[in-house]
C-alpha cells in the first residue's frame, strides 16, 4: 500500500544554532504553523556538536551568540563548545523542538512545483541511505555555510611521505595521544589560535606554521559588566542591556577599521607589543598586509596563546612550505619544522545551502545567476529563505533577525492569502551594478567561492550589507510590499497596489 507523503506548513533544515532558534521564532509567531526540522546528524548543535577539538569555543560572546529569547547565564561570555552545545539542546527541550526532528535526514533535492504551489523536496537516510519524499509550503534553510562532508585542505605536496598523523580539526579524533608530542598547526585563524594553548598543556611543543599573520585582539574571558548586572536585575533585563551594550561596541570597532584603519591597526599591534614583549618578532607574525577586519580578527581569551608563546610551549613561524616528508615539514625558507603530529586548520569549504540541489519545476536554479534579497532570499526562488550570519559580529544576531523576518513574511501570507512569496526585480533593476554577495572581505575562505553565492546590487532591497542596525530597519520596519517582493495565490497577484495578475506586473 502506498503511503502518503508527509506535508509541513514549514520545513526547517539543520537543527544547529539556526535552526533551533528558527523552530522557536516559527512557534511563538506562527503558532498555527505545522513544521519539521531535518537534520543530516543524529544530534543537535550543529557546529557546535561537529567540532571537538582540544579548546573548541566561541570567538564571540554569549550575549550576542545567545539567543535573544534567551539570556545567557553563565559566568563565562566566551564559552566552549560543550557549554554552548548544551545551550542550544537546552534551548530545544523548554520549547518541545526536539519532537519535530527528523534525525539522520539529509535534504538532497528540492524541487519547486508552481501548479502545487510547494517543495517537493527528496531526503536521504544518512543511516540507512533509503530515500524519503516531503512536501512543504515553505523553506528555511538553517543548514549553515560549510560542508558537513569536507573541509579545506590543499594538496601539500610529500604528504604520504610523513610517518605521524595529520588531523583536519572538523575530523577530530578523540582517542588522539599528543601528550609529550611535536605539534605542527598549519593556519592562522581562529581554529589554529585556539588549539594552540589548548595543546600546548600536554604537548612537548607545539607550532603554529602560517603563511601569513592574522590580527589577534585578547579579552577576558568572562563579561564583568554583566555578571554585575545579575546580581541587581532579573537575567532578562541584564541579558538584554549586556547584548545592547556588545552589538554598540561590536559595530564601533568595525566602524572604526573602516574608518580609521591604521589608528586601529596601531593599537591593536600596540596590545600584542604589551603581552609579548620587546623581543618577539611582531613584524612577522602578527602583522598582516591588510587592513583589521578586511578579514576577520582573532580573539585570545585571557591572553591564553600570548602566554603559551612567552613560556615557550609554543612558537610562531610564518612561512611557506615547500612539501611534507617523513619527519615533519620542509618550509621554503631552507628551515625544518619537526613533527609527530601535524594538524591542517586550512579551513572549511563553503557551499551553498547544505549542498543540495534546487530547481523551479523542474529547471535547476544556478544561485550565481540570481540576485541576493536582503541577504536571505534569491531573487525568482518562491518561498525560501536562508539563513547566514555575519562576518563581522556574532553571528546568531542575523539568525534572529532572518527568523523574524521569515515569520513577518509567513503571517502577511496569511492575512493575503496568498500560497506564493517570491521576489523579482523591478523595472529598470535588471542593468543595476552587480557585486560579490559578501563584499570587502578578503579572507581566502570567501574568496574561493564567491562566484557561486547570488549577486549584490547597489540598493535595497538587493543588498547584503553586513550591518546589524540597518538589517534592522530592513527586517523589522521596512515595509514587505515593496515592489519587489510579490505575494501571490495561483498566479494572481495579491499584494498592496498590485496589477490584476502577475504577468501584468512583470
Amino acid at each position: 500500500m502506498q503511503t502518503e507523503t508527509p506535508h509541513f506548513d514549514v520545513l526547517i533544515v539543520g537543527a544547529g544554532l539556526s535552526g533551533i532558534g528558527a523552530a522557536v521564532h516559527l512557534q511563538r509567531e506562527c503558532p498555527g504553523k505545522t513544521y519539521a526540522i531535518l537534520e543530516t546528524r543524529g544530534a543537535i548543535g550543529g557546529t557546535w556538536d561537529i567540532f571537538r577539538y582540544p579548546g573548541i569555543r566561541s570567538d564571540s560572546d554569549m550575549h550576542t551568540l545567545g539567543y535573544s529569547f534567551k539570556p545567557w547565564t553563565a559566568a563565562k561570555s566566551i564559552a566552549d563548545g560543550p557549554s554552548i552545545r548544551s545551550y542550544v539542546n537546552e534551548t530545544a527541550d523548554e520549547h518541545g523542538i526536539r519532537e519535530h526532528i527528523r534525525f539522520h535526514s539529509r535534504l538532497t533535492k528540492a524541487d519547486w512545483n508552481s501548479a502545487a504551489a510547494a517543495w517537493q523536496v527528496e531526503v536521504e537516510n544518512t543511516e540507512t541511505g533509503a530515500s524519503e519524499k516531503i512536501t512543504c509550503g515553505f523553506l528555511m534553510m538553517c543548514s549553515g555555510y560549510y560542508s558537513y562532508r569536507q573541509a579545506h585542505t590543499p594538496d601539500f605536496e610529500g604528504r604520504e611521505d610523513f610517518t605521524g598523523e595529520i588531523i583536519h580539526p572538523q575530523f577530530w579524533l578523540e582517542d588522539l595521544d599528543y601528550v609529550g608530542k611535536k605539534v605542527v598547526i598549519i593556519g592562522s585563524g581562529a581554529t589554529a589560535m585556539t588549539l594552540v594553548p589548548a595543546m600546548a598543556e600536554k604537548a612537548g611543543h607545539v607550532t603554529m606554521l602560517q603563511r601569513s599573520p592574522t590580527y589577534v585582539v585578547s579579552r577576558p574571558d568572562e563579561d564583568g559588566i554583566a555578571n554585575t548586572l545579575r546580581k541587581f536585575l532579573p537575567n532578562k533585563w541584564a541579558y538584554g542591556l549586556t547584548r545592547m551594550k556588545n552589538v554598540a561596541m561590536q559595530q564601533f570597532l568595525y566602524e572604526q577599521t573602516r574608518k580609521n584603519p591604521e589608528k586601529v591597526k596601531e593599537r591593536l599591534l600596540g596590545m600584542l607589543r604589551e603581552e609579548l614583549g620587546p623581543d618577539f618578532d611582531i613584524e612577522t607574525h602578527f602583522t598582516p598586509t591588510y587592513n583589521p577586519w578586511d578579514q576577520r580578527l582573532c580573539l585570545v581569551p585571557n591572553s591564553d596563546l600570548f602566554e603559551a608563546l612567552r613560556e615557550g610551549r609554543a612558537s610562531v613561524v610564518t612561512d611557506h612550505i615547500e612539501r611534507f616528508d617523513a619527519t615533519g615539514i620542509q618550509l621554503q625558507s631552507g628551515e625544518h619544522v619537526d613533527a609527530d603530529i601535524i594538524i591542517t586548520a586550512t579551513g572549511l569549504e563553503l557551499v551553498i545551502l547544505g549542498e543540495a540541489t534546487f530547481s523551479v519545476d523542474g529547471e535547476q536554479i544556478d544561485f550565481s545567476k540570481t540576485w541576493t534579497y536582503k541577504g536571505l532570499a534569491y531573487s525568482g526562488v518562491p518561498n525560501l529563505i536562508s539563513t547566514f550570519g555575519y562576518i563581522n559580529a556574532s553571528w546568531t544576531l542575523r539568525a534572529d533577525l532572518t527568523s523574524e523576518y521569515a515569520c513577518r513574511v509567513l503571517n502577511r501570507m496569511d492575512e493575503l492569502g496568498a500560497n506564493t512569496v517570491v521576489p523579482h526585480l523591478r523595472p529598470g533593476e535588471e542593468n543595476m551594478p552587480a557585486r560579490a554577495w559578501i563584499d570587502d572581505f578578503s579572507a581566502g575562505y570567501m574568496q574561493r567561492v564567491m562566484h557561486k553565492f547570488p549577486k549584490q546590487g547597489d540598493r535595497e532591497p538587493w543588498i547584503n550589507p553586513q550591518s546589524y542596525g540597518r538589517d534592522k530597519k530592513m527586517f523589522r520596519h521596512a515595509p514587505l510590499e515593496d515592489g519587489a517582493l510579490v505575494f501571490t495565490r495561483n498566479g494572481r497577484r495579491l499584494d498592496a497596489g498590485a496589477p490584476a495578475d502577475l504577468a501584468a506586473a512583470e
